[in-house]
């Protein structure tokens, strides 16, 4: 009896212990740090990167996501749908712009305004979160220099305002949505509206330091960590009104990966690749519909459309630039069919012009290398030019086929009676006639063709031939 009393007590021991373990061995686990990085210019790639590694914090139960930040800004579409992952995740996100000389500027200020908790590393800056627009001056800003008298703008001046109220007030109602944007962010997280909207309508920017003491972010840390040592303890609120208490003193760091569809996305989007897929595919169907059964050509050149025009469609295009570059490549093709200069000329021009209006300007980093576009002009315009020198070539040749091809050709008498015979000319034998006598074995020469019968002449004496008796 006192055997089984003891072995009751050691299991209920052993129980207790296992009880005790099991919460700390599932706290260790869940200490972990995932590393995501956003570099360069934030476009579908960057958004669906972010979206899938938070959906893998979420899935591990992660201890919280640095999100590392370095880029001159990008698409506002691509902005907000980071946003909005980083709003609706259950994993505490940090933003960090990161290492010393990276910078979040535009796209990459309102996406540090958007996280749980907000870091910068020394030597790095926010701001200049102004939506860039074609034309118009920035709501609050002065659009004319006044004059001695203190006004504005001359009296002659006045008839150009009406011309500018559009523009002004389409910069007016994006800037104020931006402002209104950034400063629901700043007021969700508890930082510096105020200097959150300067950003937005004077471009305003700040240093490490700077954006510490204004209260746009909460830390400045050197390294990755010194942050997780400064992160350890504090509390934050997550996605559904949660709050959550932070240990991150000894988490364990791991990398995010882009997986293959960002990886894809981030290729394809590049403006020049997405503009090089475009061409190869409209010029592979041309070659195609050239030479029916090629397959090749085709094949590709379909693919390649398919792939260009899904890209265009993820980035800011603008359609007039595309319609100019599709009307250059028509005049192009057609200057090959139809050679004159004006057509080719106007060919070049045009796709030239609406390669440099294809992509529109509201987002550093999404913009058409000079270098593709002259490579691109050229290649066409060599094609059209060899084409066109061709098409001489063959228009100045002697006609191959038919009478005209016979004329002038060599035969040689096989036999012949009184003004009728038969000759041997190109590889066949044909019926004759002449007005001479000629022996067989002779050499002479096609007049003509008349009704399948060759006319045929004495062959011209060759220049140096003969000589004296």
């Amino acid at each position: 009896m006192q055997t089984m009393k003891a072995a009751l007590v050691a299991a209920i021991g052993v129980v207790a212990l296992i009880c005790c373990l099991l919460p700390s061995s599932a706290e260790e686990k869940s200490r972990l740090a995932l590393i995501v990085s956003i570099e360069g210019a934030i476009g579908p790639a960057s958004a669906s990167y972010v979206k899938e590694a938070l959906a893998k914090a979420s899935e591990r139960r992660a201890e919280v996501v640095l999100l590392r930040i370095n880029t001159p800004g990008g698409l506002n579409s691509s902005m907000r749908e980071i946003i909005a992952d980083v709003l609706a995740s259950p994993v505490p996100v940090v933003g960090y712009v990161a290492p010393s000389g990276a910078h979040a500027a535009s796209a990459g200020t309102y996406i540090l305004y958007a996280t749980h908790i907000a870091a910068m590393a020394p030597g790095t800056n926010i701001g200049a979160a102004t939506p860039v627009q074609i034309g118009g001056p920035l709501p609050g800003l002065p659009s004319g220099t006044p004059d001695k008298g203190g006004k504005d703008k001359k009296d002659g001046d006045q008839q150009s305002e009406p011309k500018d109220q559009f523009k002004d007030a389409m910069t007016a109602k994006v800037t104020n949505d931006a402002v209104a944007f950034i400063r629901s962010l700043a007021e969700l997280r508890g930082r510096n509206a105020d200097w959150a909207e300067k950003a937005v309508r004077e471009a305003a920017t700040l240093s490490a330091n700077g954006a510490l003491q204004s209260h746009a972010i909460e830390l400045v840390a050197r390294d990755q960590p010194e942050l997780l040592r400064q992160l350890d303890g504090r509390v934050v609120e997550v996605a559904g009104g949660k709050t959550q208490r932070l240990a991150t003193k000894d988490a364990v760091v791991e990398a995010i990966d882009p997986g293959w569809i960002s990886r894809f996305l981030a290729v394809i989007t590049d403006p020049n690749v997405a503009f090089i897929l475009l061409m190869v595919g409209i010029y592979g169907l041309i070659f195609e519909f050239m030479s029916p059964g090629a397959v090749a050509p085709g094949v590709v050149g379909a693919i390649c459309l398919l792939i260009g025009l899904y890209a265009l469609n993820l980035l800011p295009i603008n359609y007039a630039g595309l319609a100019l570059m599709l009307v250059g490549i028509v005049l192009l093709t057609v200057e090959a069919f139809n050679p004159t200069v004006v057509i080719g000329l106007g060919g070049i021009i045009a796709f030239v012009l609406g390669a440099l209006m294809l992509f529109r300007v509201e987002a550093p980093g999404y913009h058409l290398s000079w270098w593709v576009i002259g490579i691109t002009a050229a290649v066409f315009a060599g094609f059209a030019l060899v084409v066109l020198g061709s098409l001489r070539r063959a228009a100045r040749a002697p006609e191959r086929v038919g009478a005209q091809a016979m004329r002038g050709l060599p035969a040689e008498v096989l036999d012949w009676s009184g003004s009728e015979g038969h000759v041997f000319a190109h590889g066949e034998r044909w019926q004759a006639r002449g007005a001479e006598t000629f022996k067989p074995g002779e050499t002479v020469e096609v007049a003509n063709v008349v009704d399948l019968t060759l006319l045929i002449r004495r062959a011209p004496a060759r220049t140096g031939e003969g000589g004296t008796s």
